[in-house]
């Protein structure tokens, strides 16, 4: 079903915004790893799938599955089409234990599986602090490398509010896949958390060419709409 779905959905994509791609080497023919990346916008997990000769994984809201009528159907379809597994994000802390526990069903299965670091999308193009809860944690329990990922571009393609995307070529760069064999066995160490999270992290900032902010993005985001719902109150 994937290599069908990969057809119709990765193939459309490639045609229409002809996504250029770095570092295609550094993708295993075989076997688990990590891909860690940026994440600009929601059509992320779509492009590098799209770039991909191998599956890989992300994982996506439950609710994006249980849509009821037609078009709920359809949109299931389409995100498992594209390798998507659909996990509970109730609560931070099960979200997180759902997510490393999908994942290492996908590593287990020696595939790839797909992770954005920031935990959301950034609000503003740059680069934010990476969570330790997710990329971390799984990459020692699995005891897999780590491949960065910078997505470029892809926010331009359709920013909020836009309905109609932009016909544009967003860029893939995949970097050389960091080995954090060394920490085997240490992923309750918050310390080797952060430092294999910042270690990926700045890997993805040399990718990528974005400015790198020491904050979390969902921090940023909540700044951002006190903001704004300020300016609104004071107008």
């Amino acid at each position: 079903m994937y290599g069908a779905m990969k057809f119709t959905v990765g193939g459309p994509l490639k045609l229409a915004f002809r996504p250029w791609a770095e570092g295609l080497e550094h993708i295993p023919e075989t076997g688990p790893a990590i891909l860690a990346s940026n994440h600009l916008s929601f059509s992320d997990s779509f492009f590098l799938p799209a770039v991909l000769d191998r599956k890989v994984t992300f994982i996506a809201k439950a609710e994006y599955f249980t849509t009821p009528g037609l078009k709920g159907r359809m949109t299931a379809a389409f995100f498992k089409g594209a390798g998507q597994l659909p996990v509970d994000r109730s609560g931070a802390r099960g979200a997180g234990q759902a997510a490393i526990r999908s994942g290492l069903d996908v590593l287990e299965r020696g595939e790839l599986f797909g992770i954005y670091p920031e935990g959301t999308r950034s609000p503003d193009g740059r680069l934010y602090r990476g969570k330790t809860g997710g990329l971390a944690r799984l990459a020692l329990a699995a005891g897999v490398p780590v491949i960065p990922v910078a997505m470029i571009d892809t926010e331009k393609i359709q920013p909020p509010g836009k309905v109609v995307p932009k016909l544009m070529r967003p860029g893939i760069r995949i970097g050389t896949p960091l080995d954090f064999s060394r920490y085997q066995g240490m992923e309750q160490d918050r310390f080797v958390l952060r430092a294999v999270t910042d270690e990926v992290m700045y890997e993805i900032m040399k990718l990528s060419g974005q400015e790198y902010v020491d904050m979390y993005a969902t921090a940023a985001k909540r700044r951002l709409a006190e903001e704004a719902k300020a300016r609104k109150g004071g107008s």
